[in-house]
């Protein structure tokens, strides 16, 4: 059974949301999941995990939120070459490129995208929650 954990930052409940259905996903296919928000993760915890989907919205001009988020993911870093990984979250303005941004840095750091990142437009739609399902699903492959 797949070990996999679902950490995410969300400021309006969007990508929370998100993470909520990333998980489904995973259990729907049999996956023992735990789903953190990343003031609770700490990078001494990637180990014990066979895949990791990590969560957090566009934020200013396309990155990642900085305060809390982004300290931990850096900590996370070293942890993910060869490591299965999926990515998630919500943006209100642009056009995604912070999770392509996110994405190229994850290959570089050595990660396994197991699919494309999900984004959504605001809070997930019929199809937002199908993607983070079917995300879910992809990492306990």
């Amino acid at each position: 059974m797949a070990r996999i954990a679902v950490i995410y930052w969300s400021g309006t409940g969007n990508t929370e949301q998100m993470a909520h259905e990333v998980v489904q996903g995973a259990r729907d296919s049999g996956a023992q999941v735990d789903l953190f928000g990343v003031s609770e993760f700490s990078s001494s915890q990637c180990g014990e995990y066979d895949a990791l989907a990590f969560g957090c919205p566009s934020m200013g001009a396309e990155q990642l939120e900085e305060s809390e988020f982004e300290p931990v993911f850096t900590e996370c870093e070293p942890y993910l070459k060869g490591k299965k990984l999926g990515l998630f979250g919500s943006y209100g303005w642009g056009d995604g490129e912070w999770m392509r941004s996110w994405e190229e840095q994850c290959s570089q750091l050595g990660a396994q995208l197991v699919k494309e990142g999900v984004i959504c437009n605001g809070a997930p739609d019929e199809e937002g929650v199908r993607m983070c399902r079917e995300l879910g699903k992809a990492l306990t492959k």
